[in-house]
C-alpha cells in the first residue's frame, strides 16, 4: 500500500510553492509596498504642512506685533529695549514661540529672550527685504538660538518710513520633534493596517483554496490537461449542456457526427442543443431531473444510440452531458439479434401452435373420435404444405422466407388473419445490403401492422401482404384492417420519436425502416388501404443481376 501510495503522489505535477503561500506573501508584499510609499508620501506631506503651517504662523505673529502703536512709539524713545521687550515678553508666551525679536534699521536688537544679546545685532543676514523693500516674508536662518523658522514684517512710523523689522522664529528642533510625533502616530497607524491586510491575505487565500477543493494551480493545469485529452480520445460523442439548453462542450467524436468534420468552438458554443437534436427535450430532462441511457435518435442520416445524465453542483443541477454513438457499428450485431429473435418468435409461435393442435387431437382421440382426429390432422397438414409451398415456389430468399413464415405464426398465435396475395413473387437475388435492410423493414411493417389490429374484433383482424419483382423496382405492400393513421399525423409518421401509440420508447421502427431504405435509394409510401387502416408500400429499386452476384 505504501508503495502505491508513493506511486501516486510521482505522478502529480511537481510544485515548488503551494498557492495559500503565494497568495499570503503576493498580497502581503503589495499591502506592504502601497503603504511604505503612501506612508512616505503622507511623510513628507506632513512636514512640509507642518513646517507651511509654523511660518504663516510666525509670519502672523510678526505682523501683529509690527503694528502695535505703542510698539512704534517706542522707536522715539532714547532707550526703545526698556519699553519693547515689556511689550513683546506676554505676547511670546501667548503664542509660545521662541523668540520674538525687533530690531531697528540697523538690525540693532531692542528685544530678545536672552537679556544679554538687547543691544547686538540679529544674526542671519535675512533682514533686507523686509527693511530695504519692506516686504513680510518667512525664512529659514540659523540664529543665535540655532536653526529656526522665521516671520519677517517691517515695522513702520506713523509717516510710513520703515523704522526697524520684527522677527518671530520657531525652533527648527522643536518642529521635528512635533513631526516626529505625527510621524510615530502615522507609522503605528499604517502598521496596524498592514497586519489587518496581511490577515485578510491568509483568508482570502484560505476562500480561494476552499474554492479550488484544495487544489494547486499546477494540479488544476494537469487535470484540465488530462480531462481534456480523455474527452477528445473517447470512442463516444461527448457533448454537455447548461441549464438554458446551450452547448457548453463538446468533443471531437461529437463534431464529426454533427458537423462530419472538427469545428471550431465558435461554430458550437453557445448554440441551443435543440436546433441539433430536434427530437430531444433537453429542458424537460433538466427540469425534472431525469435520465435516460440508449435512446435511439436519428442526426441527418446517422443513427446513433444517446444517453443523458444530469449535472450536479452542491445538489443543484446545473446541466446535463449527452453522449452518443453511431449506431452503425452495432448493426451487424442488431441485424443478427433481430434475426434470432425472429426465428425465436416463430419457433415458439411454432411450438405453441403445434401445441394447441396436439391437445385437440389428444382430446379427439381420448373421445374416441378418430376419424375426427384424422379429417383434422389432414386439414392442418393441407393448410401447411399450401403455405409452405407457396412461400418456396414464390420467395427465393430463405431468410425472407423465414421471417414471412414466423410473422405468420405470430398472427395465428394472436388471432390474426394473415394472407398473402396470389400473384405475390420473390425471384430477385438481394445484395447483403439490401437483404439486411428488406428484413428489417419488412419485419418493422408487418409487425407494427399485426399490432394495429389485435385489438380489433375477431372477424376485423386482418393483415395482407403483397410482394413483387415484375418490373424496374421490387415492391413490397404491407395493408392492415386497423383504425389508420389520422391526417394530421400523415407528415410526421416517419420522424424519429412520434407515434401514434401510447406508452414509452416508440416511434422508432418506422423511422427506422424509412432510413435503412432511403440507404439503398429505395422509398417508403403511406397510402390508404383497401382493408380499412394503413398500407405502406415499400419500394426498393433493382441493381441488376451482375451487381448483386
Amino acid at each position: 500500500m505504501r508503495g502505491i501510495y508513493q506511486e501516486k503522489q510521482n505522478i502529480r505535477p511537481s510544485i515548488r510553492f503551494k498557492l495559500k503561500a503565494k497568495m499570503i506573501a503576493l498580497i502581503s508584499i503589495l499591502i506592504i509596498g502601497v503603504f511604505i510609499i503612501f506612508a512616505l508620501f503622507l511623510q513628507n506631506f506632513i512636514e512640509n504642512t507642518m513646517e507651511e503651517q509654523i511660518g504663516k504662523r510666525a509670519l502672523g505673529v510678526a505682523a501683529s506685533v509690527a503694528n502695535i502703536p505703542a510698539l512704534k512709539e517706542a522707536f522715539q524713545l532714547e532707550n526703545p529695549a526698556a519699553v519693547i521687550q515689556d511689550i513683546v515678553d506676554p505676547i511670546q508666551q501667548e503664542t509660545e514661540a521662541e523668540f520674538i525679536v525687533v530690531g531697528n534699521t540697523e538690525s540693532i536688537r531692542y528685544s530678545h529672550p536672552n537679556q544679554d544679546h538687547i543691544g547686538r545685532k540679529m544674526v542671519g543676514g535675512d533682514n533686507e527685504r523686509a527693511l530695504q523693500d519692506g516686504e513680510s516674508y518667512v525664512s529659514v536662518e540659523e540664529g543665535s538660538l540655532g536653526l529656526s523658522i522665521r516671520g519677517k514684517a517691517p515695522v513702520y512710523s506713523d509717516e510710513g518710513e520703515i523704522i526697524g523689522v520684527v522677527s518671530v522664529g520657531f525652533l527648527n528642533d522643536d518642529i521635528q520633534k512635533v513631526i516626529a510625533n505625527q510621524n510615530y502616530s502615522l507609522w503605528i497607524t499604517l502598521t496596524l493596517i498592514i497586519l489587518l491586510g496581511v490577515l485578510g491575505a491568509i483568508f482570502i487565500s484560505h476562500y480561494i483554496k476552499k474554492l479550488l477543493s484544495n487544489m494547486e494551480p499546477e494540479e488544476i493545469a494537469h487535470l484540465m490537461i488530462e480531462k481534456e485529452a480523455i474527452l477528445q480520445s473517447a470512442h463516444e460523442g461527448i457533448i454537455a449542456v447548461n441549464n438554458n439548453g446551450q452547448i457548453t462542450m463538446m468533443n471531437a467524436t461529437a463534431q464529426k457526427l454533427l458537423f462530419k468534420q472538427r469545428v471550431v468552438e465558435q461554430d458550437y458554443s453557445g448554440k441551443v442543443i435543440q436546433d441539433i437534436i430536434p427530437s430531444l427535450n433537453i429542458q424537460d430532462f433538466l427540469d425534472n431531473d431525469r435520465s435516460f441511457y440508449d435512446r435511439e435518435a436519428i442526426l441527418g442520416e446517422t443513427v446513433v444510440l444517446i444517453n443523458q445524465t444530469p449535472m450536479y453542483n452542491d445538489k443543484t443541477i446545473i446541466g446535463t452531458v449527452l453522449t452518443f454513438r453511431e449506431k452503425t457499428e452495432l448493426e451487424g450485431v442488431i441485424h443478427e439479434l433481430s434475426r434470432v429473435k425472429q426465428y425465436a418468435n416463430t419457433q415458439r409461435a411454432q411450438t405453441h401452435e403445434f401445441s394447441n393442435k396436439l391437445y385437440t387431437i389428444l382430446g379427439l382421440l381420448q373421445l374416441n373420435q378418430n376419424q375426427e382426429a384424422i379429417e383434422f390432422i389432414k386439414k392442418e397438414s393441407k393448410i401447411r404444405q399450401k403455405w409452405q409451398r407457396f412461400l418456396t415456389d414464390n420467395i427465393a430468399d430463405p431468410l425472407i422466407h423465414a421471417i414471412i413464415q414466423g410473422k405468420f405464426n405470430q398472427a395465428n398465435e394472436l388471432g390474426v388473419k394473415m394472407s398473402i396475395h396470389p400473384d405475390s413473387q420473390l425471384s430477385y437475388r438481394f445484395s447483403e445490403a439490401e437483404k439486411d435492410v428488406l428484413l428489417t423493414a419488412l419485419g418493422n411493417l408487418i409487425e407494427n401492422a399485426i399490432e394495429a389490429v389485435k385489438d380489433q374484433a375477431p372477424n376485423k383482424r386482418n393483415v395482407s401482404i403483397l410482394f413483387t419483382d415484375i418490373g424496374e423496382d421490387v415492391l413490397v405492400e404491407v395493408e392492415d384492417s386497423g383504425p389508420g393513421i389520422a391526417t394530421s399525423d400523415i407528415p410526421r409518421i416517419f420522424e424519429q420519436g412520434f407515434s401514434t401509440k401510447s406508452g414509452t420508447h416508440r416511434g422508432i421502427g418506422l423511422a427506422l425502416t424509412y432510413q435503412a431504405v432511403q440507404r439503398i435509394g429505395g422509398q417508403v409510401i403511406l397510402e390508404e388501404g383497401d382493408l380499412g387502416g394503413a398500407c405502406f408500400i415499400m419500394i426498393i429499386p433493382k441493381k441488376g443481376e451482375e451487381a448483386n452476384a
